[in-house]
């Protein structure tokens, strides 16, 4: 299987301020990272930006692009440091191709037996009712 990479062109990087605990550094410091890739313009093969856009669900914006916010940890580092691997986990599980499905028919010996096992209910059921019922 092919690398799939992103340029670093396509990412762009925003700090704001967190929320949370933090100390006075809550206050004062941007340490929570915004992480956008602009999906149109990465040259990242059609089928696998499909199913990025799919699995990123509310995160891609309608212009198009993947936002990935992090403000787990107190420092800009680890935030982006945590966004960064985000992305790439998404983009692995957006690169593996879903196995198609081949249709099948159930063996003549199944049918037979659904068919006999849903009479032998039916028999049972019927049993059950009251004998003015019928």
């Amino acid at each position: 299987m092919d690398a799939i990479g992103l340029d670093a062109l396509v990412i762009s990087e925003t700090f704001v301020r967190a929320t949370g605990p933090g100390g006075q550094n809550v206050n004062k410091l941007a340490t929570a990272v915004q992480l956008r890739v602009d999906l149109t313009a990465s040259r990242l093969p059609p089928d696998v930006k499909r199913r990025l856009i799919t699995l990123a669900g509310r995160r891609v914006t309608a212009g198009g692009a993947l936002v990935i916010v992090s403000r787990a940890h107190r420092t800009q580092a680890q935030n982006r440091e945590e966004a960064r691997l985000r992305l790439a986990a998404l983009v692995a599980q957006a690169a593996i191709r879903p196995k198609t499905r081949t249709a099948t028919r159930p063996r003549a010996s199944a049918r037979e037996q659904r068919l006999d096992s849903k009479k032998r209910q039916s028999v049972v059921k019927r049993a059950r009712r009251r004998p003015d019922d019928e």
